[in-house]
């Protein structure tokens, strides 16, 4: 994980705190969020996810029986 440094307005950083703490998260979380969806990131971590549980609630139906294949299991997207 890389270090980065801004220049940010100390009004603008004071509010950002503020409003960052009331949703229970920093404004270096925020900035880091923001940063990842802006390159794209989060896509590809959120398409993995989604078909990580689509094959796991194809699953779920049978008693300890997989319902997908190998190839399934280890196709690249």
């Amino acid at each position: 994980m890389a270090n980065l440094t801004i220049t940010v307005d100390d009004e603008a950083l004071k509010a950002a705190r503020i409003k960052a703490l009331a949703q229970g998260t920093s404004v270096n979380a925020l900035l880091g969020d923001y940063l990842a969806a802006y390159a794209g990131v989060h896509n590809r971590h959120k398409e993995a996810a989604r078909r990580v549980l689509h094959l796991a609630d194809r699953c779920r139906s049978r008693r300890g029986e997989a319902r997908w294949s190998r190839d399934e299991l280890h196709e690249r997207g």
